[in-house]
């Protein structure tokens, strides 16, 4: 199942304007170790899932993780061969919008070096660069 907000005030949002940096999510809270962002951009909800199945599959379930962004944000599509006007479309997915700086995952309960490795092998699902937080 995909990450998607209950209750929502508006269906639709208007695009609105990326944080170039983070100030408030920047350092480590629950777990021992994380993933950063390095830029700001899109996470949608797919790649969100798709990076902690890859996280569990390395760990085997033996540690706790953290997810600590949530696609809140709709992004609208309209259909294909659509022709100009009549509103906008329908909504298509979810995102979460991050700066840079933002601890996207955390993990703990697990010895560094698998957690390096499910670290590693996370980050590359993610679109956008990432390091490893520590180690």
């Amino acid at each position: 199942m995909l990450l998607q907000p209950k209750k929502f005030k508006f269906k639709k949002l208007q695009k609105g304007r990326f944080k170039k940096k983070e100030f408030a999510v920047t350092s480590l809270k629950f777990g021992r170790f994380g993933i950063k962002s390095l830029e700001y951009g899109y996470i949608t909800a797919a790649q969100l899932e798709s990076t902690r199945i890859a996280i569990n599959r390395i760990i085997k379930r033996s540690g706790k993780i953290w997810l600590r962004i949530f696609p809140n944000k709709p992004i609208t599509k309209k259909p294909a061969e659509v022709r100009m006007g009549k509103g906008k479309g329908s909504v298509d997915h979810w995102v979460s919008s991050i700066g840079a700086g933002r601890i996207v995952f955390e993990i703990s309960g697990i010895k560094p070096t698998l957690a390096r490795s499910a670290l590693l092998y996370a980050c590359s699902k993610l679109p956008i660069k990432t390091c490893l937080i520590g180690f």
